[in-house]
């Protein structure tokens, strides 16, 4: 299982935090506030996968793009970016060396914490 780094995504939760849509919650609130398997569904049913795959930092090539195992590394709720979820994300990515995927997560709680900006592209090397 080769899981990438979702550019699309990364792109997609920077121009959420730039909106200002952002809860800044806990690292321990994520268990409460990520989607449930009912909400995924539903939003699947209404927006389809491709939306779906742009909150998800990790990208599975190996799986059907119309499947949720294709996606990995969630970070917001279908409205908004969790802090927590990014807290998560990186941890979950560390854990088992998806080393691009922990960076982004990282650049992107930098970005919701108020610290760097971060550049227009991501400098990670390739896991």
């Amino acid at each position: 299982m080769t899981i990438q780094l979702n550019k699309a995504a990364l792109a997609h939760a920077r121009s959420l935090i730039r909106d200002g849509k952002v809860a800044k919650d806990e690292g321990d609130d994520w268990g409460d506030d990520a989607p449930t398997p009912d909400e995924e569904n539903g939003f699947i049913e209404d927006h389809g996968f491709a939306e779906y795959a742009k909150w998800h930092l990790g990208d599975d090539p190996d799986e059907n793009v119309e499947t949720t195992g294709r996606y990995s590394f969630p970070f917001g709720d279908f409205r908004r970016v969790h802090r927590a979820g990014v807290i998560a994300a990186e941890s979950r990515a560390a854990q088992n060396d998806h080393s691009n995927i922990a960076q982004a997560a990282k650049e992107l709680l930098e970005l919701i914490d108020g610290g760097e900006k971060p550049s227009s592209a991501i400098h990670v090397k390739r896991d």
